[in-house]
């Protein structure tokens, strides 16, 4: 399908008015975002759920939130889910602190290195859109020890070391089996450069408005009309 592509500004933007205009809380859209990363997950491992390993990589930002969620919803799914922190819980922002203590009254535990390798699926939700130059300490790591398992990957919004408007990978880089990208694809996930990071890209419905993207001079039609998840 064709949909229009966000630079990093414009996706701020989007998420800017969502709460400041719309009165739509970031929790919902962290919600609506889990949520769906869950589903696809479970779709990606294609037989039953139950008796399946992932590991949920977060980082302590947004996208991190959006990864515990996703562990959350899978847990309750029969998954066998556990979490790669890549900051201490006291450094996590306001909303993905909330969601790493339902996952601590869910006592879902935390993943060694050796998971990795045996995982079904490790989802990366690390980095959010707004990356700016190299991964760096415990997050490279994450992403390196990521990429060494052998296991697939499905990334949240974009590959975490991937520039979401230009499109140039970052040292280290996620190498993603599949990307699930939000409310509308990130110009830098469609260049020639980032498809051997982003893998098969699909959309998930956040819950964006039509009247905010005509706000943002974007005249897009319904794009959610079968489903909430679509491929690329």
């Amino acid at each position: 399908m064709k949909v229009p592509a966000l630079t990093t500004h414009q996706m701020m933007e989007v998420d800017r008015l969502m709460i400041e205009e719309y009165g739509i809380a970031l929790m919902q859209m962290m919600e609506n975002a889990g949520s769906h990363l869950a589903s696809l997950a479970i779709q990606l491992m294609k037989e039953s759920s139950a008796k399946k390993n992932v590991v949920v990589l977060c980082g302590g930002g947004n996208n991190g939130g959006g990864g515990m969620v996703a562990a959350r919803h899978l847990h309750n799914r029969g998954v066998e889910v556990k979490i790669g922190l890549a900051t201490k819980p006291e450094n996590l922002k306001e909303i993905p602190s909330h969601q790493w203590n339902i996952l601590q009254s869910l006592k879902i535990q935390s993943t060694e290195i050796a998971d990795l390798a045996r995982a079904d699926l490790i989802i990366d939700a690390l980095i959010g859109y707004g990356i700016r130059g190299d991964p760096q300490g415990e997050v490279a790591e994450w992403i390196l020890r990521a990429i060494h398992s052998g296991a697939p990957i499905l990334a949240l919004d974009s590959p975490s070391g991937l520039d979401a408007t230009s499109g140039q990978p970052g040292e280290p880089c996620i190498r993603a089996s599949a990307t699930l990208t939000l409310a509308l694809p990130k110009v830098g996930l469609l260049k020639e450069s980032a498809k051997e990071f982003v893998g098969d890209l699909y959309l998930a419905d956040i819950g964006v408005p039509p009247e905010l993207y005509r706000r943002l001079d974007l005249q897009i039609g319904p794009i959610f009309t079968q489903d909430a998840i679509i491929p690329l």
